[in-house]
């Protein structure tokens, strides 16, 4: 797996999921030292924003990437085309609760980008790159669309 490094014209299309995401992490609630925000843009061309909330006993933190999909579906959305992390560490990507989301409203080519710094260049893969095996929605000629049902 190879990531893709994000040229000139395509980060231009990320520049609003990279404003939004950069802003929500500065609300990010921490008890720890990574603040993490994240930004969703919907299969309607909407962008929503979340960052982490970190519970006191560390057993029910929300993710930044939890806290935008949600956004999203609050806001009526059912679909996310790409979603940007950001954080100030070195390497990160999504854990594997966060990727079920990304896989349940965004299926397996959702593109999932990852930026360090404000105005940094930004990394990205598809959710299946991130999480190759996952049991739905490959293409590989398999009816699963990668997407679960619409609730009802």
């Amino acid at each position: 797996m190879v990531p893709t490094q994000i040229g000139p014209k395509t980060q231009g299309e990320w520049s609003g999921l990279s404003a939004a995401a950069w802003k929500a992490r500065e609300n990010a609630y921490t008890l720890g030292l990574t603040k993490v925000g994240a930004a969703a843009l919907s299969i309607s061309g909407t962008i929503h924003s979340g960052c982490n909330v970190e519970h006191r006993f560390r057993s029910h933190d929300i993710h930044a990437e939890v806290n935008a999909l949600s956004s999203l579906v609050a806001a009526g959305g059912k679909s996310v085309v790409m979603i940007l992390i950001v954080a100030d560490r070195e390497r990160f990507t999504p854990c594997g609760a966060c990727l079920d989301w990304i896989f349940q409203l965004g299926g397996d080519e959702c593109v999932v980008g990852f930026q360090r710094l404000p105005e940094g260049p930004i990394t990205s893969y598809t959710a299946s790159e991130l999480m190759p095996y996952y049991p739905i929605g490959h293409s590989n000629g398999s009816p699963d669309t990668g997407r679960f049902p619409p609730a009802p």
